[in-house]
């Protein structure tokens, strides 16, 4: 929404409430300078309707109410726009306080702590500390990529985005614009699923390949919005999470550590190497690209030859 407009609607939304009585339309437009400032009043009438009908989508009651005289003026009742008292049991206000405790090593944190202080002056009970101990799990949400805060307000503003990206089997980055769905943390790591521009699909992108800003760009998105954004499944799938085979890797020792930790069976090789057994599902190749020399792809012949491929690719740049 553009400042001057959102101007425009609270110093309406500010006459209306203030009023004890209903104020005509031409009341209203000598008290809102950018009324005074409409060419016609046909263009007034315009605004002005546009204006009302925006209120009311935002939840203000508006009355229309008509005089005597006939003149028909308008007011919002502070009786009947004021919200109900908030209040909480301690179940709820604890769900809310571990909620703002998990963003307190993030750049929601002062977000957070601000929603709660609003909360206490709304009622949350006095006996429960929301930054207390909720057992012996800390829970945090680590946020340390530059790129999660500006895609977070694209996210909620529906602004499309463009950003460098390089993929784990590239050895430079390349521009993507992407309408951006949502974010979502698995595994330690933050994921934004979106809609990509220059492919004509949806992808998902770990924000810690995109370098550089992120800048937004005007336009609205062009592709509709799924109902549920799926970061989580889509993620898993390109990660191998679904799958229904098995490969056959060599690993060096002491390395590749969230591999072992993925392994169905390991069995010790020596001279510095073990094998290792594991499930095999789509962008498993990818996968393996990241851990380098340490990896060696046994079977099947179809994911060492795209490891290959992909390691080939990487050296050419």
């Amino acid at each position: 929404m553009a400042i001057a407009k959102a101007e425009r609607l609270m110093n309406l939304a500010l006459c209306l409430l203030g009023t004890r009585r209903p104020l005509s339309k031409r009341e209203l437009r000598g008290s809102i300078e950018a009324y005074l400032e409409a060419g016609s009043d046909d263009s007034f009438n315009r605004m002005f309707e546009r204006d009302k009908d925006d209120l009311r989508e935002l939840g203000l009651v508006i009355e229309t109410v008509e005089n005597i005289e006939g003149e028909v003026g308008y007011l919002a009742r502070r009786d009947s726009n004021r919200l109900p008292a908030i209040t909480l049991d301690a179940e709820e206000a604890a769900a809310l306080g571990l909620a703002a405790k998990v963003w307190q090593q993030a750049r929601l944190a002062g977000a957070a702590s601000g929603a709660l202080q609003k909360l206490r002056a709304a009622g949350l009970p006095e006996d429960v500390d929301p930054y207390g101990s909720h057992g012996a799990l800390e829970p945090r949400i680590p946020v340390h990529e530059a790129a999660f805060e500006p895609l977070m307000l694209a996210c909620r503003d529906r602004r499309p985005v463009v950003f460098d990206y390089r993929k784990a089997t590239a050895a430079r980055p390349e521009t993507r614009t992407v309408e951006p769905w949502a974010l979502e943390c698995w595994r330690g790591h933050w994921y934004l699923a979106g809609y990509d521009r220059d492919r004509g699909a949806e992808r998902v992108f770990r924000l810690s390949r995109i370098t550089g800003k992120v800048r937004a760009r005007g336009a609205g998105f062009t592709a509709p919005v799924p109902d549920v954004v799926t970061v989580r499944e889509t993620v898993r799938g390109w990660a191998g999470e679904t799958a229904d085979r098995s490969a056959l890797i060599r690993l060096r020792a002491g390395a590749g550590y969230p591999l072992r930790a993925k392994a169905t069976k390991v069995r010790e090789l020596g001279d510095g190497w073990d094998e290792l057994e594991i499930p095999y599902g789509h962008g498993l190749d990818a996968w393996l690209v990241e851990f380098g020399p340490d990896v060696v792809v046994l079977e099947p012949a179809e994911l060492r030859a795209d490891v290959v491929d992909r390691l080939r690719a990487v050296a050419k740049g």
